[in-house]
């Protein structure tokens, strides 16, 4: 299975028709916790209540290798590694730093199906050409920004159906990525165990193996009237097709989208506050393009700083009337970081739209108003864009290099 993986500096591999990404974090909550705790780093670590009652809710990889479990009682952790280190799960933490990472995910595609606040698929078949990218590039692109604006690794398969590419990201971890050829599906899948099948549980494996059926070959080339005979119409037919690596599941939305935003992370912490402003109006450019993409505007601006310590917040204000207009966007950005962020280095900074409508009612106009129509000037460097690259129109004020 190693040839599957993607390594450091190796070309990607071939992944047409491969649109379909599986995103897992990497021990999630422990990750999340040690990102203010370095001098833990290697060292056995689970998140848990503590207690005599309480259960592991995560443990890293350096625990895991003495057999320890999320959902396990922690005393039971404890007596298989009594140098374990606990870490009480701080309210709150986890579903703000999932919110980022998601938003992440929808920034390169609007279908994204969250499994759990760490893991999610991904059909980013219709945003290739938008982004000029591969699906393999946009993986290992999503994992580099979720390293550096979240300070957590997340492991990504890359496979022609949902099915695989889950297989495929337990196979990558941890802080990995394996790509499947669609045209390589079957040569991945028939070597893995049956346990390996979507819906195989220990009393189905126990039924395969008891019709001889170790591998997933070996169900694959298994009379299918036989299978469900023996497993029931549904399940047989299921498991046979799934061994053919046929799997028709689509991405599942489950709700419209909110929000849309987008945030970077400096290299260096920055305490310039020009500078920041520069960043606030290149990120602004980035959310007014989307939602004009996606035909949707937004009342409520809001930014995001995180400082260097880690520390956290977001402010916002409600728009008289909705706005899809990144100079628009951008003004009130640097308002509210003016208000409430006058100092302090800065690690990252973001900015988002929120309370979206498809904007029908269209925009309140004021007649013999002085002001320029930047919208105009938006929508044409739209098109400008589309046509000649992301490159192709920007403001005077960025066309200076973004890190100094």
């Amino acid at each position: 299975m190693g040839r599957f993986r993607v390594r450091p500096g190796e070309p990607l591999p071939d992944d047409a028709g491969c649109g379909m990404l599986h995103v897992d974090m990497d021990a999630f909550f422990v990750s999340v916790e040690l990102r203010t705790r370095p001098e833990l780093a290697g060292k056995p670590v689970v998140v848990s209540g503590g207690g005599p009652r309480a259960v592991v809710a995560a443990a890293n990889y350096p625990a895991r290798k003495f057999g320890v479990r999320s959902a396990m009682p922690f005393s039971t952790a404890k007596r298989l590694c009594p140098h374990l280190i606990n870490i009480p799960p701080t309210a709150g933490l986890y579903g703000e730093v999932s919110r980022g990472v998601m938003g992440i995910f929808r920034e390169l595609t609007p279908l994204v199906e969250p499994l759990s606040l760490d893991e999610a698929f991904l059909d980013v078949s219709g945003a290739l050409r938008r982004l000029g990218a591969t699906p393999a590039s946009l993986g290992a692109q999503l994992r580099s920004r979720v390293a550096a604006e979240h300070g957590i690794t997340c492991s990504v398969g890359v496979a022609k159906v949902k099915f695989v590419a889950k297989l495929a990201s337990g196979m990558a971890k941890p802080d990995g990525m394996v790509v499947v050829p669609a045209a390589e599906t079957l040569d991945f899948l028939h070597p893995l165990p049956v346990s390996a099948l979507w819906g195989v549980g220990a009393r189905t494996e126990e039924h395969l193996r008891r019709l001889g059926l170790d591998t997933i070959a070996d169900v694959a080339a298994f009379p299918p009237e036989r299978l469900k005979k023996s497993l029931g119409t549904a399940i047989g037919e299921h498991l046979y097709r799934l061994a053919h690596g046929i799997d028709e599941r689509s991405v599942v939305v489950d709700s419209p989208e909110k929000s849309i935003g987008a945030e970077h992370t400096f290299d260096v912490d920055r305490h310039d506050r020009a500078q920041l402003g520069l960043e606030l109006l290149r990120l602004a450019e980035r959310v007014g393009a989307t939602l004009r993409a996606r035909g949707v505007r937004g009342r409520t601006v809001s930014i995001k700083v995180r400082f260097a310590d880690f520390r956290t917040i977001t402010r916002a204000r409600t728009l008289v009337s909705a706005t899809d207009v990144a100079r628009e966007i951008h003004a009130v950005a640097v308002a509210l970081l003016t208000e409430h962020a006058p100092t302090g280095a800065v690690r990252l900074i973001g900015v988002r739209v929120e309370g979206l409508d498809t904007g029908e009612a269209g925009e309140q106009l004021v007649f013999d108003s002085p002001a320029p129509r930047w919208r105009d000037a938006e929508v044409a460097a739209d098109i400008a864009r589309s046509k000649f690259g992301s490159a192709a129109v920007r403001p005077a004020s960025l066309l200076a290099p973004r890190e100094p």
